[in-house]
């Protein structure tokens, strides 16, 4: 490998980061409004939520960004590969991130929300205030994980012809007949990706105390 090789790899880095955490910042809020739906259990649409997040767990990355990428034209709608890769990307990570909202709303002490209800607080004041602090604390780990899985599946983005560290490193093992050195710089970009976002996580958690004495 020469330095050209090592750059065009990081370079693909840029695409890994971009898609990855585009899907992540969309992902995120949709997880915790579809776990709202179910925990508020909103008829007919809870049930659409669960229809919802056990398809979409279901199915794989790959398929369901071909699925995206090749079915919508045939009604109507045409997509690039980039916004088809995110909008993959989202639909995946916002079933699983609903269930690690979900999960904390299902631990959240309702005592405390319905004790606020009674002094006439606001929804919305309630949720901020009283609600979301306390599940937030509990879902980081899992949010966290998540995001790290979304990083390590990004990959699948390749098969709509988008260059990311994967692809990007095959192509240089294919060039260079030796596909060991461009696979290990790309774990290497991996790890690093991966080390910020646990690193982010640790210093959240000890903002959090914090915080919550404010």
């Amino acid at each position: 490998m020469n330095a050209y090789d090592y750059w065009s790899i990081t370079q693909s880095a840029l695409a890994t980061i971009s898609f990855s955490f585009a899907s992540i910042l969309f992902g995120v809020p949709i997880g915790l409004g579809l776990a709202l739906l179910r925990w508020a259990r909103v008829p007919v649409l809870s049930q659409l939520v669960i229809m919802y997040v056990s398809i979409i767990r279901s199915c794989p990355a790959v398929t369901l960004i071909l699925l995206i990428f090749f079915a919508l034209p045939q009604f109507g709608i045409s997509l690039d590969p980039a916004p088809a890769a995110i909008l993959a990307l989202t639909i995946g990570t916002s079933a699983f991130n609903c269930e690690i909202w979900r999960s904390a709303l299902l631990n959240f002490p309702r005592d405390q929300y319905d004790a606020a209800r009674s002094f006439a607080m606001p929804r919305g004041l309630r949720f901020r205030r009283i609600v979301f602090p306390q599940i937030w604390q509990a879902s980081l780990p899992g949010l966290i994980s998540e995001m790290t899985l979304q990083v390590k599946s990004s990959p699948a983005i390749a098969v709509i012809g988008i260059v990311e560290i994967t692809r990007a490193a095959l192509r240089v093992g294919a060039r260079t007949y030796d596909p060991l050195p461009p696979f290990m710089f790309a774990l290497v970009l991996y790890s690093l990706i991966v080390f910020v976002l646990v690193k982010a996580q640790r210093v959240l958690e000890q903002r959090q105390p914090i915080e919550s004495r404010a």
